[in-house]
């Protein structure tokens, strides 16, 4: 990753132990570079933090409609949910009312992050599911998608409707033409773009637009922001930073993306930490709501990203900070 900056520092004492270093993008709503940190014009697959722009065909196709989805669901098609029971029972009855089962998705099995649904999990003997994948809002949506439009089984493929809908809608709001796709977790294929791209994309998300894939963008994005709790999970960064700055819709994707996109302001940033460290993204996207003015440094969920160390007795042992120049 050429030209990346020094982005976050981690201290101990005096000493700098450790840091990272990244990209940062912000867009505004006609696609320029407000800011940027490192290279804009770096390439990354941006995993899980492009959600929202993988749901977009879910919504401009009319399927999102037809089936009479919900603000629930819809947050859910863009999240990272951790297999809570809040999380794992719409999903659940999302699939039935599909007529779907377990084995309809094409995500895999994981087990669910949440504590209190682990633990059941370990207490009953039982194993989890499908359902408690944390992509298996996004792959309900997949599936509706795939029933509205009358597409077969597999829609995880390249070549399926589904996915070339979801990559038509990827390159159409990013304003790019992808140079290529891995394969996420969860087995869909992620296209990749810039970070400019990104931050483009998240920009757009946060305007009232009135062409088809902007209202679809901004349906999708508030329903995002009315249900924190879905998007993310307890105790974790999307959800804690969204409740603490109202207006902002958050999405952490895995190897250290972060997007952030601001309504009030009309912006849209995208985050990448070289190393891949999570510490480092969150990190980085919360200095960037705090320089905004949009979320108060003050406020816990931002000092639980940037702030002191303490070490399991309690000791103020260091720091985290992050380098904005």
């Amino acid at each position: 990753m050429l030209h990346s900056i020094p982005f976050v520092h981690v201290w101990r004492g005096d000493f700098l132990e450790s840091q990272h270093r990244g990209h940062a993008v912000i867009c505004n709503l006609d696609g320029e570079i407000v800011e940027a940190w490192g290279n804009a014009e770096h390439v990354i697959l941006p995993r899980s933090s492009c959600k929202i722009l993988q749901a977009l065909p879910l919504v401009t196709s009319g399927a999102a409609n037809a089936f009479g989805l919900t603000s629930r669901q819809l947050a859910l098609s863009c999240a990272s949910h951790q297999g809570a029971e809040i999380h794992s029972g719409v999903v659940r009855t999302w699939l039935r009312d599909l007529g779907k089962n377990d084995d309809d998705f094409r995500c895999g099995t994981q087990w669910p992050r949440d504590i209190a649904a682990s633990n059941d999990l370990v207490k009953t003997d039982k194993s989890p599911c499908r359902y408690h994948n944390n992509c298996s809002g996004k792959h309900c949506g997949f599936l509706t998608l795939s029933k509205h439009l009358g597409a077969g089984p597999d829609y995880h493929l390249v070549d399926h409707p589904v996915q070339v809908a979801v990559r038509a809608a990827f390159e159409e709001i990013t304003g790019e033409t992808s140079p290529g796709f891995g394969i996420d977790g969860c087995s869909a294929p992620n296209w990749a773009c810039t970070m400019t791209g990104l931050a483009r994309a998240m920009a757009r998300c946060s305007g009232d637009g009135s062409d088809t894939i902007s209202v679809a963008a901004a349906l999708l994005r508030d329903a995002m922001m009315a249900h924190p709790e879905l998007v993310a999970g307890e105790t974790r960064a999307c959800t804690e930073l969204m409740r603490a700055a109202p207006g902002v819709a958050l999405k952490t994707g895995a190897e250290a993306v972060f997007i952030a996109i601001i309504s009030g302001l009309k912006l849209g940033i995208s985050v990448k930490i070289e190393d891949g460290g999570t510490r480092a993204s969150e990190a980085v996207v919360t200095a960037l709501l705090i320089r905004l003015g949009v979320l108060d440094a003050a406020h816990p969920a931002a000092l639980k990203r940037l702030g002191p160390i303490h070490n399991w007795d309690g000791l103020e042992t260091g720091g985290i900070s992050v380098a904005l120049n």
